[in-house]
């Protein structure tokens, strides 16, 4: 595949709801292009982040969205519930970017104008635990290191 996507999470800080988990970040011209196109759908929890971008079309798509406008600082300045297929969505002065997601995802974040968001590169952490740790434990005025295993 030509198109290489990078993955984030898109939280409402103010309403403390997620949007969602998995969107994915479309920034070279190819994925602006691109976009949402040639999907049939867009799974929950997912989406298209497009930067830079004031404003979207849905000329070829085949299902209905939402779209977040958001600027520089990831505040809300634009939304569009239910943009259905073969509509243009016109720009927003202060949009610096487009987050495309699941249809009724704006209702179900409560998302609202002026909202801050939060947009950030999903990271899985590994679940290795270190070998052992050293704890300093003080017993009735004695003090001592102890190795616990696994902590």
């Amino acid at each position: 595949m030509f198109l290489k996507y990078r993955e984030v999470f898109v939280y409402n800080q103010t309403k403390e709801t997620f949007l969602a988990l998995r969107v994915k970040v479309a920034d070279s011209v190819l994925g602006r292009l691109i976009g949402l196109l040639g999907r049939r759908t867009l799974k929950p929890d997912s989406g298209v982040w497009i930067v830079p971008a004031n404003s979207i079309h849905s000329v070829g798509m085949l299902f209905t969205f939402d779209a977040v406008m958001i600027d520089k600082n990831f505040q809300v300045v634009g939304l569009r519930e239910l943009v259905r297929p073969f509509r243009i969505v016109w720009p927003r002065r202060r949009a610096e970017s487009v987050i495309e997601l699941p249809a009724h995802t704006i209702f179900r974040s409560r998302t609202d104008l002026g909202d801050q968001l939060v947009i950030e590169r999903y990271e899985p952490r590994s679940l290795s635990k270190p070998a052992s740790s050293e704890v300093r434990v003080t017993v009735g005025g004695k003090s001592e290191e102890v190795v616990v295993p696994g902590l």
